[in-house]
Protein backbone atom coordinates (compact mmCIF):
# COMPACT_ATOMS: atom_id res chain seq x y z
CA UNK A 1 0.00 0.00 0.00
CA UNK A 2 1.14 3.55 -0.69
CA UNK A 3 0.07 6.94 0.65
CA UNK A 4 0.65 10.20 -1.21
CA UNK A 5 -0.03 13.66 0.25
CA UNK A 6 0.02 16.40 -2.38
CA UNK A 7 -1.29 19.92 -3.01
CA UNK A 8 -4.78 20.15 -4.56
CA UNK A 9 -5.15 23.93 -4.74
CA UNK A 10 -5.91 27.05 -2.76
CA UNK A 11 -9.20 28.27 -1.33
CA UNK A 12 -10.26 31.85 -2.13
CA UNK A 13 -8.78 32.98 1.21
CA UNK A 14 -5.40 31.44 0.33
CA UNK A 15 -5.54 28.33 2.53
CA UNK A 16 -4.08 25.21 0.98
CA UNK A 17 -6.14 22.05 0.38
CA UNK A 18 -4.29 18.73 0.41
CA UNK A 19 -5.12 15.71 -1.73
CA UNK A 20 -4.53 12.29 -0.17
CA UNK A 21 -4.16 9.23 -2.39
CA UNK A 22 -4.23 5.70 -0.95
CA UNK A 23 -3.28 3.03 -3.52
CA UNK A 24 -3.29 -0.73 -3.15
CA UNK A 25 -1.20 -3.32 -5.07
CA UNK A 26 -3.94 -3.98 -7.64
CA UNK A 27 -3.92 -0.32 -8.71
CA UNK A 28 -7.18 0.47 -6.93
CA UNK A 29 -7.05 3.83 -5.20
CA UNK A 30 -8.96 6.16 -2.92
CA UNK A 31 -8.48 9.91 -3.35
CA UNK A 32 -9.86 12.50 -0.91
CA UNK A 33 -9.05 16.03 0.15
CA UNK A 34 -8.84 17.95 3.39
CA UNK A 35 -11.71 20.27 2.36
CA UNK A 36 -14.75 18.57 3.86
CA UNK A 37 -12.81 15.27 3.93
CA UNK A 38 -14.41 14.91 0.49
CA UNK A 39 -13.89 11.67 -1.40
CA UNK A 40 -12.78 12.84 -4.86
CA UNK A 41 -12.58 9.41 -6.51
CA UNK A 42 -12.62 5.73 -5.64
CA UNK A 43 -11.26 3.37 -8.29
CA UNK A 44 -11.90 -0.36 -7.85
CA UNK A 45 -11.64 -3.26 -10.33
CA UNK A 46 -14.49 -4.57 -12.45
CA UNK A 47 -14.96 -8.27 -13.22
CA UNK A 48 -12.06 -8.07 -15.69
CA UNK A 49 -9.71 -6.54 -13.15
CA UNK A 50 -9.84 -3.08 -14.72
CA UNK A 51 -10.08 -0.28 -12.12
CA UNK A 52 -12.78 2.34 -12.62
CA UNK A 53 -14.12 5.26 -10.63
CA UNK A 54 -17.34 4.40 -8.77
CA UNK A 55 -18.10 7.71 -7.01
CA UNK A 56 -19.17 11.11 -8.30
CA UNK A 57 -16.62 13.87 -7.95
CA UNK A 58 -14.66 16.55 -9.78
CA UNK A 59 -11.12 16.84 -11.15
CA UNK A 60 -10.46 20.35 -9.81
CA UNK A 61 -10.85 22.11 -6.46
CA UNK A 62 -12.51 25.14 -8.05
CA UNK A 63 -15.53 23.07 -9.01
CA UNK A 64 -16.08 22.04 -5.39
CA UNK A 65 -15.76 25.64 -4.21
CA UNK A 66 -18.53 26.63 -6.66
CA UNK A 67 -20.88 24.24 -4.87
CA UNK A 68 -21.97 20.61 -5.14
CA UNK A 69 -24.67 18.32 -3.67
CA UNK A 70 -22.46 17.03 -0.84
CA UNK A 71 -20.47 14.80 -3.22
CA UNK A 72 -18.28 12.56 -1.05
CA UNK A 73 -18.29 14.91 1.95
CA UNK A 74 -18.57 14.49 5.68
CA UNK A 75 -22.00 15.81 6.69
CA UNK A 76 -22.33 17.29 10.19
CA UNK A 77 -22.58 18.46 12.93
CA UNK A 78 -25.99 16.86 12.38
CA UNK A 79 -26.37 14.95 9.11
CA UNK A 80 -29.85 14.79 7.58
CA UNK A 81 -32.75 16.93 8.81
CA UNK A 82 -33.92 18.60 12.02
CA UNK A 83 -37.51 19.89 11.96
CA UNK A 84 -37.72 23.68 11.73
CA UNK A 85 -34.05 23.75 12.69
CA UNK A 86 -35.00 23.59 16.34
CA UNK A 87 -34.38 21.23 19.25
CA UNK A 88 -34.38 21.40 23.05
CA UNK A 89 -31.55 19.92 25.11
CA UNK A 90 -31.50 19.97 28.91
CA UNK A 91 -34.29 22.53 28.93
CA UNK A 92 -32.62 24.96 26.52
CA UNK A 93 -33.97 25.48 23.00
CA UNK A 94 -31.49 25.89 20.17
CA UNK A 95 -32.47 27.48 16.84
CA UNK A 96 -30.36 26.33 13.89
CA UNK A 97 -30.32 27.53 10.30
CA UNK A 98 -33.30 26.50 8.17
CA UNK A 99 -31.25 25.79 5.05
CA UNK A 100 -33.56 23.10 3.63
CA UNK A 101 -36.24 24.87 1.58
CA UNK A 102 -36.30 27.59 4.23
CA UNK A 103 -38.11 25.26 6.60
CA UNK A 104 -35.81 22.64 8.11
CA UNK A 105 -32.15 22.20 9.01
CA UNK A 106 -30.03 19.98 6.74
CA UNK A 107 -26.53 18.47 7.03
CA UNK A 108 -25.18 20.87 9.63
CA UNK A 109 -26.41 24.19 8.24
CA UNK A 110 -25.14 26.80 5.82
CA UNK A 111 -21.48 26.08 6.59
CA UNK A 112 -21.47 22.44 7.65
CA UNK A 113 -18.50 20.11 7.99
CA UNK A 114 -18.52 19.56 4.22
CA UNK A 115 -17.28 23.15 3.74
CA UNK A 116 -14.63 23.15 6.48
CA UNK A 117 -10.90 22.72 5.95
CA UNK A 118 -9.83 19.76 8.08
CA UNK A 119 -6.40 19.59 9.71
CA UNK A 120 -4.14 16.76 8.53
CA UNK A 121 -3.22 14.35 11.31
CA UNK A 122 -1.62 10.94 11.68
CA UNK A 123 -1.16 8.65 8.68
CA UNK A 124 0.22 5.18 8.01
CA UNK A 125 0.83 2.71 5.21
CA UNK A 126 1.93 -0.94 5.27
CA UNK A 127 1.37 -4.06 3.19
CA UNK A 128 -2.25 -4.49 4.23
CA UNK A 129 -3.70 -0.99 4.46
CA UNK A 130 -3.11 2.74 4.36
CA UNK A 131 -4.92 5.35 6.42
CA UNK A 132 -5.04 9.08 7.03
CA UNK A 133 -6.73 11.16 9.73
CA UNK A 134 -8.25 14.62 9.48
CA UNK A 135 -9.53 16.62 12.43
CA UNK A 136 -11.79 19.61 12.88
CA UNK A 137 -12.72 21.73 15.91
CA UNK A 138 -16.28 23.06 15.72
CA UNK A 139 -16.39 25.87 18.28
CA UNK A 140 -19.25 26.50 20.71
CA UNK A 141 -22.04 28.29 18.85
CA UNK A 142 -20.87 27.40 15.34
CA UNK A 143 -24.03 27.10 13.24
CA UNK A 144 -25.78 27.70 16.62
CA UNK A 145 -24.87 24.26 17.99
CA UNK A 146 -23.89 24.12 21.67
CA UNK A 147 -20.46 22.99 22.79
CA UNK A 148 -17.00 22.92 21.28
CA UNK A 149 -16.81 19.65 19.37
CA UNK A 150 -13.52 17.97 18.40
CA UNK A 151 -13.96 15.51 15.52
CA UNK A 152 -11.45 13.12 13.97
CA UNK A 153 -12.15 11.15 10.80
CA UNK A 154 -9.90 8.29 9.67
CA UNK A 155 -10.14 7.05 6.08
CA UNK A 156 -8.59 3.62 5.53
CA UNK A 157 -8.16 1.77 2.23
CA UNK A 158 -7.06 -1.86 2.28
CA UNK A 159 -5.32 -4.30 -0.04
CA UNK A 160 -8.61 -6.20 -0.40
CA UNK A 161 -10.61 -3.13 -1.51
CA UNK A 162 -12.26 -2.03 1.74
CA UNK A 163 -12.92 1.67 2.31
CA UNK A 164 -13.28 2.10 6.08
CA UNK A 165 -14.45 5.29 7.79
CA UNK A 166 -13.84 5.71 11.51
CA UNK A 167 -15.48 8.61 13.34
CA UNK A 168 -14.47 9.95 16.78
CA UNK A 169 -15.73 13.03 18.62
CA UNK A 170 -15.75 14.69 22.05
CA UNK A 171 -17.46 17.81 23.39
CA UNK A 172 -17.12 20.23 26.31
CA UNK A 173 -20.89 20.83 26.58
CA UNK A 174 -23.93 18.64 25.89
CA UNK A 175 -24.67 18.68 22.17
CA UNK A 176 -26.24 16.58 19.40
CA UNK A 177 -24.21 14.75 16.80
CA UNK A 178 -24.94 12.73 13.68
CA UNK A 179 -22.08 12.14 11.24
CA UNK A 180 -22.06 10.44 7.84
CA UNK A 181 -20.16 10.30 4.59
CA UNK A 182 -22.24 11.44 1.63
CA UNK A 183 -20.57 9.61 -1.26
CA UNK A 184 -22.61 9.09 -4.43
CA UNK A 185 -21.98 5.65 -5.96
CA UNK A 186 -22.36 4.37 -9.50
CA UNK A 187 -20.77 0.94 -9.83
CA UNK A 188 -20.76 1.18 -13.64
CA UNK A 189 -19.01 4.54 -13.57
CA UNK A 190 -21.58 6.11 -15.91
CA UNK A 191 -25.24 5.95 -16.90
CA UNK A 192 -27.97 5.36 -14.32
CA UNK A 193 -28.15 3.06 -11.32
CA UNK A 194 -31.65 1.81 -12.18
CA UNK A 195 -30.31 -1.65 -13.04
CA UNK A 196 -28.20 -1.99 -9.90
CA UNK A 197 -29.58 -4.77 -7.71
CA UNK A 198 -30.00 -3.62 -4.11
CA UNK A 199 -30.46 -5.45 -0.82
CA UNK A 200 -31.16 -3.55 2.40
CA UNK A 201 -31.13 -5.25 5.78
CA UNK A 202 -34.14 -3.23 6.88
CA UNK A 203 -37.77 -4.24 7.36
CA UNK A 204 -38.90 -0.77 8.49
CA UNK A 205 -38.55 2.90 7.61
CA UNK A 206 -39.32 6.02 9.62
CA UNK A 207 -42.56 7.60 8.37
CA UNK A 208 -42.04 11.18 7.20
CA UNK A 209 -44.09 14.21 6.30
CA UNK A 210 -43.87 16.14 3.02
CA UNK A 211 -40.63 17.78 4.22
CA UNK A 212 -39.02 14.38 4.92
CA UNK A 213 -39.25 14.96 8.66
CA UNK A 214 -40.06 11.83 10.70
CA UNK A 215 -43.53 11.72 12.25
CA UNK A 216 -42.20 9.47 15.01
CA UNK A 217 -43.92 6.40 13.59
CA UNK A 218 -42.43 3.41 11.79
CA UNK A 219 -43.72 1.65 8.68
CA UNK A 220 -43.10 -1.88 7.47
CA UNK A 221 -41.60 -2.08 3.98
CA UNK A 222 -43.15 -5.47 3.14
CA UNK A 223 -45.38 -5.28 0.09
CA UNK A 224 -44.29 -1.72 -0.78
CA UNK A 225 -41.79 -0.22 -3.26
CA UNK A 226 -39.49 0.31 -0.26
CA UNK A 227 -38.96 -3.41 0.20
CA UNK A 228 -35.34 -4.27 -0.60
CA UNK A 229 -35.14 -7.17 1.83
CA UNK A 230 -34.53 -9.30 -1.28
CA UNK A 231 -32.16 -8.14 -4.05
CA UNK A 232 -34.21 -5.92 -6.37
CA UNK A 233 -33.20 -3.54 -9.19
CA UNK A 234 -33.33 0.00 -7.87
CA UNK A 235 -35.40 1.05 -10.88
CA UNK A 236 -38.06 -1.61 -10.40
CA UNK A 237 -41.56 -0.69 -9.23
CA UNK A 238 -41.36 2.72 -10.98
CA UNK A 239 -39.20 4.00 -8.10
CA UNK A 240 -42.47 4.90 -6.38
CA UNK A 241 -41.14 5.80 -2.96
CA UNK A 242 -44.07 8.06 -2.16
CA UNK A 243 -42.06 11.23 -2.84
CA UNK A 244 -43.01 14.18 -5.04
CA UNK A 245 -40.09 13.27 -7.34
CA UNK A 246 -39.70 9.57 -8.26
CA UNK A 247 -36.89 7.91 -6.39
CA UNK A 248 -35.73 7.18 -2.88
CA UNK A 249 -34.76 9.47 -0.03
CA UNK A 250 -35.72 7.37 2.97
CA UNK A 251 -34.31 6.49 6.38
CA UNK A 252 -34.25 2.69 6.65
CA UNK A 253 -34.19 1.25 10.17
CA UNK A 254 -31.59 -1.51 10.12
CA UNK A 255 -32.46 -4.97 11.46
CA UNK A 256 -29.52 -5.14 13.80
CA UNK A 257 -28.61 -8.02 16.12
CA UNK A 258 -25.88 -6.41 18.23
CA UNK A 259 -23.56 -3.42 18.64
CA UNK A 260 -20.73 -4.03 16.18
CA UNK A 261 -20.32 -3.94 12.42
CA UNK A 262 -23.20 -5.63 10.60
CA UNK A 263 -24.28 -5.85 6.98
CA UNK A 264 -26.58 -2.93 6.15
CA UNK A 265 -26.73 -3.03 2.36
CA UNK A 266 -25.44 -4.81 -0.71
CA UNK A 267 -25.51 -3.38 -4.24
CA UNK A 268 -24.53 -5.29 -7.39
CA UNK A 269 -24.03 -3.94 -10.89
CA UNK A 270 -24.61 -6.65 -13.53
CA UNK A 271 -22.81 -4.57 -16.17
CA UNK A 272 -19.42 -4.20 -14.47
CA UNK A 273 -19.74 -7.14 -12.09
CA UNK A 274 -18.88 -4.90 -9.14
CA UNK A 275 -20.53 -5.52 -5.78
CA UNK A 276 -20.55 -3.08 -2.88
CA UNK A 277 -21.35 -4.16 0.67
CA UNK A 278 -21.96 -1.57 3.37
CA UNK A 279 -21.30 -2.65 6.96
CA UNK A 280 -21.90 -0.31 9.89
CA UNK A 281 -22.54 -0.05 13.62
CA UNK A 282 -25.10 2.73 13.11
CA UNK A 283 -28.87 2.14 13.58
CA UNK A 284 -30.02 3.41 10.19
CA UNK A 285 -29.16 4.08 6.59
CA UNK A 286 -30.46 6.77 4.24
CA UNK A 287 -30.95 5.58 0.67
CA UNK A 288 -30.87 8.51 -1.76
CA UNK A 289 -31.01 8.10 -5.54
CA UNK A 290 -29.98 11.56 -6.76
CA UNK A 291 -33.60 12.57 -7.36
CA UNK A 292 -32.76 16.27 -7.46
CA UNK A 293 -29.99 16.27 -10.04
CA UNK A 294 -30.15 19.37 -12.26
CA UNK A 295 -32.17 18.91 -15.44
CA UNK A 296 -28.98 19.25 -17.48
CA UNK A 297 -27.11 16.83 -15.23
CA UNK A 298 -23.70 17.40 -13.65
CA UNK A 299 -20.41 16.90 -15.47
CA UNK A 300 -18.06 15.05 -13.15
CA UNK A 301 -14.48 13.76 -13.29
CA UNK A 302 -13.40 12.54 -16.71
CA UNK A 303 -16.13 14.65 -18.35
CA UNK A 304 -18.77 12.05 -17.41
CA UNK A 305 -22.25 13.55 -17.14
CA UNK A 306 -24.61 12.21 -14.46
CA UNK A 307 -28.33 12.95 -14.56
CA UNK A 308 -31.26 12.10 -12.29
CA UNK A 309 -30.85 8.59 -10.80
CA UNK A 310 -27.24 8.54 -11.94
CA UNK A 311 -26.02 7.56 -8.48
CA UNK A 312 -27.12 6.30 -5.07
CA UNK A 313 -26.05 7.14 -1.53
CA UNK A 314 -25.88 4.76 1.42
CA UNK A 315 -25.60 7.22 4.31
CA UNK A 316 -25.06 5.35 7.56
CA UNK A 317 -26.56 7.42 10.35
CA UNK A 318 -28.85 7.95 13.30
CA UNK A 319 -32.46 8.81 12.52
CA UNK A 320 -33.32 12.25 11.13
CA UNK A 321 -34.76 14.68 13.70
CA UNK A 322 -33.79 12.39 16.59
CA UNK A 323 -33.39 15.30 19.05
CA UNK A 324 -37.15 15.89 18.76
CA UNK A 325 -38.17 12.24 19.21
CA UNK A 326 -37.19 10.86 22.64
CA UNK A 327 -38.04 7.27 21.60
CA UNK A 328 -35.48 7.36 18.76
CA UNK A 329 -31.89 6.26 19.50
CA UNK A 330 -30.22 9.20 21.23
CA UNK A 331 -27.84 11.50 19.38
CA UNK A 332 -26.85 13.44 22.51
CA UNK A 333 -23.12 13.61 23.26
CA UNK A 334 -22.01 14.82 26.69
CA UNK A 335 -18.69 15.91 28.21
CA UNK A 336 -16.60 12.92 29.27
CA UNK A 337 -18.09 10.72 26.55
CA UNK A 338 -16.49 9.82 23.23
CA UNK A 339 -18.52 9.24 20.11
CA UNK A 340 -17.10 6.35 18.08
CA UNK A 341 -18.47 4.78 14.94
CA UNK A 342 -17.23 2.74 11.98
CA UNK A 343 -18.62 2.14 8.50
CA UNK A 344 -17.05 -0.04 5.83
CA UNK A 345 -17.72 -0.10 2.09
CA UNK A 346 -16.40 -3.45 0.83
CA UNK A 347 -15.89 -3.98 -2.90
CA UNK A 348 -15.71 -7.25 -4.79
CA UNK A 349 -16.76 -8.68 -8.16
CA UNK A 350 -18.87 -11.47 -9.61
CA UNK A 351 -18.38 -13.23 -12.96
Amino acid sequence: MTLENSAFGLLPDGREVRLITLTNPSGARLRFMTLGMIVVSLEVPDRHGVPGNVVLGFDHLARYVQGHPFFGAIAGRYANRIAQGRFTLDGQTHQLATNNNGINHLHGGRQGFDKKLWTPGASHADGKEAWFEGSYRSVDGEESYPGTLDVTIRYTFTADHVFRITYRATTDKPTVLNLTNHSFFNLSGSGTILGHELFLNASRVTRVDSGLIPTGEFALVAGTPLDFTHPTPIGARSMDGGLAVPGYDHNFVLDRRGDGLELAARAHDPISGRTLECHTDQPALQLYTFNFAPAEGIVCAGEVRFERHGAFCLETQHFPDSPNHPHFPSTVLRPGEEFRSTTEYRFSTRP
